[in-house]
């Protein structure tokens, strides 16, 4: 299956509250997911079985990758081995893209 977007930023709108999140593709192999954050709302802290990568689309979120906290803004990008903990608080209103790949066991 083929999926174009040729402006992520039109795909979702960031809500005034709270988060909101659109499946874009999942499949055997992977799954795509876009979150809108509200200013101040946070994903806690988590991990996933999988590796995943996070892609900030737009605005500024504090994020915690392991032991490290940093400040992140539009294009910032990072790749996640399986089981790291992380998590991510919006400072203004932000939309991240989320690949997650599957792997077979």
């Amino acid at each position: 299956m083929t999926v174009f977007i040729p402006d992520l930023r039109q795909t979702l709108p960031v809500p005034d509250k709270g988060i909101v999140s659109r499946v874009l593709q999942d499949d055997d192999t992977v799954k795509i997911v876009l979150y809108g954050f509200a200013s101040g709302h946070q994903m806690k802290l988590h991990a996933a079985p999988v590796p995943a990568m996070l892609y900030f689309v737009e605005g500024e979120a504090i994020l915690t990758l392991g032991e490290d906290t940093m400040t992140v803004g539009m294009g910032a990008f990072a790749h996640m081995p399986a089981n790291l903990k992380h998590a991510i608080v919006a400072n203004t209103p932000t939309l991240l893209l989320l690949v997650i790949v599957k792997i077979a066991h």
